[in-house]
């Protein structure tokens, strides 16, 4: 009997020991399910919200930029033909010159002196023309002496024969001394040339660029001109020379508008236009480009040669259309797409759609807001400046909310 009371009061106590852990536990259980449960509810009922443009109208201009040098509309390197010493240098930097003005004088003490042998043997060429010339004189009136005494028998016909060579050799002979005459004359005109030429004068008004000489310096042009001067026209007219993209080509016409921009002048805008685009393609790391000449005026002088200039050529120029942001275009919603959900109602999964290509058409979809959802439409696209892009196309009209991208996306 005392071993089952013993029994009995073991089994009550652990009874009591189950009851009071029990509770516990079934509260936790509930608490966690109904936290997953508000959890789970919440993130699908999330709604995500969207950063958005308007639907413009305005101008659009498509341009074209490419990067060039500023040159000088006309310049000319000024050299010397002759090899001697510069006794004076006439001009300096940045001097204004006209035609035919001195820039540099070359020592003429060599070449005073070889005018003036050339001029001495001009005169004993010249001297020796007119010794044939008695010559000639001589044996003709001999020839004729003896042509006369053979009528008469008075001279024998080998007598004859010997006057009649000695003629042609006398006619010969000032033939000869004419020529050598005439070369010694070319001779003195090229030492009077040389002469000139050493005196070096600008081949044309401007302005002085560059000077690379000093008086003093020995000049050699034995195997090429030596450059002395670099003379620009006037600088208030200048070409910048940019190198234009093999893919943006197409777009650049002659006569079409440009502006441009220096690091000299920030913040300032230059005109040009575009006077020349040349053929031959020039090719840098695989980069083929096409120089385009753009005509400049700079009337202030602000502008230098040398310097390095940003162009925008404007291809396109398009007044009082509908534009939207590129962004728009390139905008799709995210999608939810759900996995198989665990046992403890597991996580979901998320991917964005890619983004649509153009139809065949042209057309392309962008959204718009409505009721806080991005609703699709259909639009054809046109010429785009890389920020905005022209409608053709679409049920779209000024003022309409873009959707451009998602502020916050559901959990």
């Amino acid at each position: 009997m005392n071993n089952e009371n013993t029994v009995a009061g073991i089994l009550a106590a652990a009874t009591v020991r189950r009851s009071r852990w029990r509770w516990p536990v079934v509260g936790v259980m509930v608490l966690a399910v109904a936290a997953l449960t508000w959890w789970w509810l919440a993130g699908d009922a999330a709604a995500p919200s969207y950063r958005t443009a308007e639907v413009t109208r305005g101008e659009l201009v498509v341009s074209v930029s490419a990067t060039g040098t500023l040159q000088p509309l006309n310049s000319v390197d000024v050299g010397s033909e002759l090899s001697g010493t510069i006794a004076k240098v006439e001009v300096d930097f940045n001097d204004r010159v006209e035609a035919g003005q001195v820039l540099a004088r070359l020592d003429r003490e060599l070449l005073d002196a070889r005018l003036v042998e050339a001029r001495a043997t001009l005169r004993a060429a010249e001297a020796k023309v007119r010794e044939a010339a008695a010559t000639v004189t001589e044996t003709r009136l001999a020839l004729k002496r003896c042509e006369d005494l053979v009528v008469r028998q008075m001279c024998a016909q080998s007598d004859l024969d010997k006057a009649r060579a000695a003629f042609e050799r006398a006619r010969a002979g000032e033939a000869m001394a004419k020529a050598q005459a005439a070369q010694a004359r070319a001779a003195v005109d090229a030492q009077e040339t040389n002469l000139r030429k050493s005196v070096i004068r600008a081949p044309m008004g401007g302005i002085v660029l560059n000077r690379q000489v000093e008086a003093g310096q020995t000049v050699a042009a034995s195997f090429q001109t030596p450059v002395l001067f670099t003379l620009a026209d006037d600088l208030a007219r200048m070409e910048l020379v940019v190198a234009v993209d093999e893919a943006d080509i197409g777009q650049v016409r002659t006569g079409q508008s440009a502006t441009f921009t220096v690091d000299a002048h920030p913040g300032r805008s230059f005109k040009a236009e575009v006077k020349q685009i040349r053929q031959a393609p020039k090719t840098v790391e695989g980069v083929v480009t096409y120089e385009t000449v753009l005509s400049v005026s700079n009337d202030d002088l602000a502008l230098m040669p040398g310097m390095t200039a940003t162009a925008d050529i404007v291809s396109t120029r398009l007044e009082d259309v509908l534009l939207v942001p590129n962004t728009a275009l390139r905008f799709t919603p995210p999608v939810e797409v759900q996995t198989s959900r665990p046992m403890f109602m597991g996580a979901q999964r998320r991917a964005k759609i890619p983004p649509k290509a153009r139809e065949p058409d042209g057309r392309q979809t962008i959204y718009i807001l409505q009721d806080g959802a991005p609703v699709p439409v259909n639009i054809r696209p046109g010429a785009s400046d890389g920020r905005n892009t022209q409608v053709l196309a679409g049920d779209l009209s000024p003022g309409a909310a873009l959707v451009i991208d998602v502020l916050s996306k559901p959990k």
